[in-house]
């Protein structure tokens, strides 16, 4: 086993190819590109552009939560924070592979925005409290117009994949029917006599029966159309917020300030070099640590935080060590220095190599 410190590089302005190879969270390799990081991105024109900071950080049930996609995309984009995805998809239900917003972000996460400034927590159960009390007139009657056009807007959309199954139900259905004519058609003209709807054809029906005009039969388009959605009507909207995020504070007083677990010196220290970091549960550890975006990049580190003073046993150096070479990642320990009377960033971080595998 190799310990040995390590500082590491920020990665803004490395390309895909300095390592030569992708590792992969269970050991595979796949081949990077070499364009620098964010060029696919860069020119490209977002709506979450238009985001103000700082943004909105509702605090439901002692959870940092984000409702607007905009904001997530925004802070994912240029402040490389991921957060998690907790909400169900309405189209799939019974399913927790696939997540939808809200976005929870970890407590470090939240308290990295509200120390930079780039976001600002709001108590949204208090909120909720105070404005619906407070709400009358106008401003109740703006916000059911606006819950209003939303079930309208949903409901037109239903309406549209409504009216999609059903011409392609009908359409299938006339091919069917047009099938079974022209067999039973082949059938008459080649037997002993043909049918009342053979001496009506034009001869080139007559030979070729496929060719007659599809058209569906009434009583299919009449059972079809009662099943079509009615977009007239808007459907019952509930939201996930009070209000949309531009109307929350904008300096709630006094704001409410995320606590952040001991690993947090570790977080910031991997943050102001731009790395993106996960949960790391799946490896046993606090962070795995992204030199990109994690939907592009595999993590290259584990990393876990100590306390500069505290004793690691060596039961957790060697398994730590032995998983993060097994992954292809490294297994990476850090602390910040409590001891030291410099000023800034005093963490220090350590790299494990297993090297007898």
């Amino acid at each position: 086993m190799v310990i040995k410190p390590f500082s590491l590089p920020p990665v803004e302005g490395d390309t895909e190819a300095q390592q030569g190879g992708l590792e992969g969270d269970g050991g595979t390799k796949a081949t990077k590109t070499s364009v620098p990081r964010g060029a696919s991105t860069a020119s490209m024109p977002h709506s979450s552009d238009l985001v103000a900071e700082p943004v909105p950080i509702s605090l439901v049930a002692g959870r940092y939560l984000l409702y607007d996609i905009d904001v997530v995309t925004y802070l994912r984009r240029t402040h490389n924070i991921c957060g998690v995805l907790i909400g169900g998809i309405p189209q799939a239900p019974q399913q927790n592979v696939f997540q939808g917003l809200p976005l929870e972000l970890l407590p470090e996460e939240a308290k990295l925005l509200v120390d930079q400034n780039i976001g600002y927590v709001v108590d949204d159960a208090a909120w909720h409290e105070n404005h619906y009390t407070t709400l009358h007139g106008k401003d109740r009657q703006n916000y059911l117009e606006s819950l209003r056009a939303q079930g309208l807007k949903a409901s037109q959309a239903l309406n549209a994949v409504a009216r999609q199954k059903q011409e392609k139900a009908l359409a299938r259905q006339a091919i069917v029917r047009a099938t079974k004519s022209a067999d039973s058609e082949r059938e008459e003209i080649g037997g002993a006599s043909p049918s009342k709807d053979t001496d009506k054809m034009t001869p080139t029906e007559a030979e070729n029966p496929s060719s007659r005009p599809i058209s569906p039969a009434p009583s299919d388009v009449s059972k079809f159309s009662s099943r079509a959605w009615d977009a007239s009507k808007p459907l019952a909207m509930t939201p996930s917020t009070s209000y949309n995020s531009s109307s929350l504070p904008r300096n709630p007083n006094p704001p409410p300030v995320p606590i952040a677990p001991a690993s947090y010196p570790l977080f910031a220290h991997l943050h102001a070099r731009k790395y993106f970091m996960m949960p790391g549960l799946r490896f046993g550890c606090n962070y795995n640590v992204y030199p990109g975006d994690p939907l592009r990049f595999h993590s290259h580190f584990l990393a876990t935080s100590y306390g500069w003073n505290e004793e690691i046993a060596m039961l957790d150096l060697v398994g730590g060590g032995r998983l993060g070479t097994g992954v292809k990642k490294g297994f990476l320990i850090g602390g910040e220095d409590v001891e030291s009377e410099g000023e800034g960033d005093l963490v220090r971080t350590f790299v494990l190599e297993w090297a007898g595998m």
